[in-house]
């Protein structure tokens, strides 16, 4: 028989949704194989759209027939928010909270196979109690190249769409320090590129001492760790433009000229209703001014289609604007309501209409991304190799080599050809 107490065993976890729950994810598999708990099937939840939390339900189902003896952990911010819709699956064994699923003591104290667990298999504090966020140093990532950093968490902004701050809670940044340190951890192991990530990046340092801004961080996270060979940055929010960050875009060249938007729709009337901090003519000086002082910027973006109240001609504006902000990478989010938030009491726009404003968002990314993909052949990218040859350029494009190359190595390619969603590259010494 088996011991529940595997040491050092590498747990089964699931991770859905954004670049901070890989991270956490990489958290609690230390904290539960540290603890002898890693016979657990864990789930790493996300909030975001119905869409992501049926896609989780449907994985726990079909991971419980697969290891029906199993026990089912659920966490994350769908858990954080409901926890006893999750807890009321048959299959799911116990919900813990965004808290306490990266602190040590909970997986230290966690006792899945105590008498008293079915008394007791809920563990969600108060999210919006939290003051603080997790300072665990992450070694290396089980099943990633590059390096996730949490440099801060929660939101303090209230989008008429959005459940996160209610599954986040207030916004709270890491220190500087403890920034650093985590960083040359992962230089230790090998990691070429590092990602900072959070849920409202932009606001890092509003909680600190002076206030400093995300690019300050950037600036000394650079200087501090020479050897750094590629910094990146998760998600940022259009409505705060850092000089900083400007500065260091067009300074600092180990800076991936890579930035993804939280744009989320072109029409300000749309913005206004959703309690974004931006309009469209915000977006469009801020990709401007980025590519002004460099110039091989590429920018991503996030979209949703069928915002309530969109008619037709909100819906154009969104199409306007990637185009004309020439937004690369397109992420579409077709709107679902969530439950609680201003948004799921407005006037609702046609599923059908919802579904086909989706589609064309989407045949647009398409078309944007092929154009610059094609605009790429003939030039030198330095790939990082993640798996099977294939890694990513500064710009974020995908390439396949055609020499088998060793993981982790960065190296100097010529693009030779368009492959369908990524680019063909050669070695060049």
């Amino acid at each position: 028989m088996t011991s529940h107490k595997q040491k050092n065993s590498i747990p089964d976890i699931k991770t859905f949704g954004c670049r901070l729950n890989i991270w956490e994810s990489q958290v609690i598999s230390d904290h539960a194989s540290k603890n002898g708990h890693s016979d657990l099937i864990i789930f790493n939840t996300c909030a975001v759209t119905s869409e992501a939390e049926r896609q989780a339900r449907q994985a726990i189902r079909s991971a419980k027939k697969k290891r029906p003896d199993a026990k089912i952990l659920v966490t994350g911010c769908a858990a954080q928010v409901d926890p006893k819709k999750w807890n009321s699956m048959p299959e799911v064994s116990f919900v813990v909270g965004n808290k306490e699923k990266l602190e040590s003591t909970f997986w230290k104290n966690f006792s899945p196979y105590s008498d008293l667990v079915d008394k007791n298999n809920i563990f969600v504090e108060d999210i919006m109690e939290t003051k603080s966020t997790a300072n665990h140093i992450v070694e290396t990532f089980n099943k990633h190249t590059r390096g996730f950093v949490q440099v801060q968490n929660g939101c303090d902004h209230r989008c008429t769409f959005c459940i996160i701050p209610f599954g986040r809670g207030p916004s709270r940044s890491v220190s500087t320090q403890s920034i650093i340190n985590s960083i040359n951890s992962l230089l230790k192991n090998g990691v070429k590129e590092v990602v900072l990530t959070g849920v409202d990046l932009t606001s890092w340092g509003n909680d600190i001492f002076g206030k400093p801004s995300l690019g300050l961080l950037v600036k000394k996270i650079l200087k501090n760790i020479p050897d750094l060979p590629r910094l990146r940055l998760s998600s940022i929010d259009p409505a705060e433009v850092d000089y900083e960050l400007m500065d260091a875009l067009e300074n600092e060249k180990r800076l991936m000229p890579h930035l993804h938007l939280s744009i989320q729709h072109g029409d300000d009337l749309i913005l206004k209703r959703m309690k974004r901090r931006h309009l469209y003519r915000d977006v469009m000086n801020f990709v401007l001014e980025a590519r002004r002082r460099r110039s091989d910027v590429v920018f991503g973006g996030d979209f949703i289609a069928g915002f309530p109240t969109e008619d037709e001609a909100a819906h154009q504006q969104s199409l306007k604007l990637i185009k004309e902000a020439e937004i690369t990478y397109v992420h579409v989010f077709p709107y679902s309501d969530r439950e609680n938030t201003a948004a799921s009491k407005m006037p609702k726009v046609l599923k059908k209409d919802i579904r086909y404003r989706a589609k064309e968002l989407r045949n647009l990314a398409e078309k944007q991304h092929r154009h610059f993909l094609k605009s790429q052949i003939g030039t030198m990218q330095n790939v990082l190799v993640e798996k099977n040859s294939t890694g990513h350029s500064a710009n974020f494009a995908k390439i396949k080599l055609q020499e088998t190359i060793q993981t982790s190595e960065i190296v100097s390619t010529q693009i030779l050809d368009v492959n369908s969603d990524h680019l063909i590259g050669t070695i060049k010494n």
